[in-house]
């Protein structure tokens, strides 16, 4: 990779695809025929159902239409894709060579696409969040999108109704399957938070569920997606449940609790960087662990190609974040929860 003021890295001029390489002998080290994308999709499609009918009815397509643009893209290569006669179609050794490369080509050659498209939107994507977002959130959308960060920063349930009136486009927000279901949303896997318990000190073991506290607030408004969270981890665990309405949940009000009771008390993922006065600690939780995630929402009546590029920007690649562990806990209802 080189940086933007280094030298641009030489190329061959004649050069014109990736697909032939010197690393090959049996294939020619350069390539000078132009090859259409097109040719190269109707190569994968062939090549993933190994039947040309099929292929074809894939692709929207008449089926000697087909026939006659791979037996153009095999001439332009100048290498015999595939093996066929009236029953059977097999990838050659040169088919099976080069169907990975093409591939990746393809792909290269979307993800072009998306990103132009979102580039050349004059409208900019409207993000909002709650109180999490990746801290390279600017430099992973900069390529893509213009992206906007909603200056107001409000609760999971109030942020997922704002992306489905239409105030913002996206927001990372914590939501479950009943919520993507009512608003018209969809969500993506963006992040997740692992939470702990916090205790007196100086007791740092492992601690199982039944041997903690969640406190649940009287302020539905503000804490509706945490008490939903805290209420169901309980009912699945027997975590003791303790009722508060300070707004407790969090910050200093929740340090003092945790004080008062002199037990183990379940985090909120407010809190889940927060560094702990110097009489309480951290406690991680075994048994069934609880998981905060944050779902990328946005409605699923969107069409705009700047929306979708910063949504697989964001997430494309995230993984399980741990979610699918045996001992990891989700809502029954959250939309990551394996077998829901």
């Amino acid at each position: 990779m080189y940086r933007c003021n280094d030298p641009a890295p030489q190329t061959n001029p004649l050069t014109m695809t990736s697909l032939l390489t010197t690393e090959r002998p049996n294939l020619l080290p350069h390539y000078d025929e132009p090859v259409e994308l097109r040719q190269l999709r109707y190569f994968v499609a062939v090549a993933e159902e190994l039947n040309f009918g099929r292929a074809a009815e894939r692709l929207h397509i008449a089926g000697p239409s087909l026939s006659q643009q791979i037996k153009a893209l095999e001439r332009d290569l100048k290498v015999q894709l595939f093996d066929r006669n009236r029953r059977t179609v097999m990838l050659t050794a040169s088919g099976t060579a080069l169907l990975p490369k093409t591939r990746e080509l393809l792909a290269h050659a979307d993800e072009l696409r998306r990103q132009a498209a979102g580039l050349s939107d004059k409208e900019p994507v409207r993000l909002g969040y709650v109180n999490w977002c990746p801290a390279d959130l600017a430099e992973r959308t900069a390529g893509v999108a213009q992206l906007r960060i909603d200056a107001w920063v409000l609760p999971s349930h109030t942020q997922a109704a704002r992306v489905a009136e239409g105030a913002l486009d996206l927001a990372i927000c914590w939501v479950q399957r009943s919520d993507l279901d009512e608003l018209g949303l969809d969500a993506r896997l963006i992040g997740a938070d692992a939470l702990y318990a916090v205790g007196p000190g100086p007791d740092t073991r492992a601690v199982s569920p039944k041997n903690i506290v969640v406190l649940i607030d009287s302020d539905k408004v503000s804490w509706s997606s945490w008490n939903r969270f805290g209420e169901r981890f309980a009912s699945d665990t027997g975590t003791r449940i303790e009722r508060v309405d300070d707004g407790g949940v969090s910050g200093s009000a929740f340090f003092a609790h945790v004080r008062r009771l002199r037990r183990p008390v379940l985090n909120s993922a407010k809190d889940q960087n927060a560094q702990l006065p110097a009489d309480l600690v951290r406690r991680t939780i075994v048994g069934s662990r609880p998981y905060w995630t944050w779902s990328l929402v946005s409605r699923r009546d969107e069409h705009r190609p700047s929306v979708g590029a910063v949504i697989a920007a964001l997430t494309d690649g995230v993984g399980d974040l741990g979610l699918n562990d045996d001992t990891a806990w989700l809502p029954e209802d959250d939309p990551y929860r394996q077998g829901g």
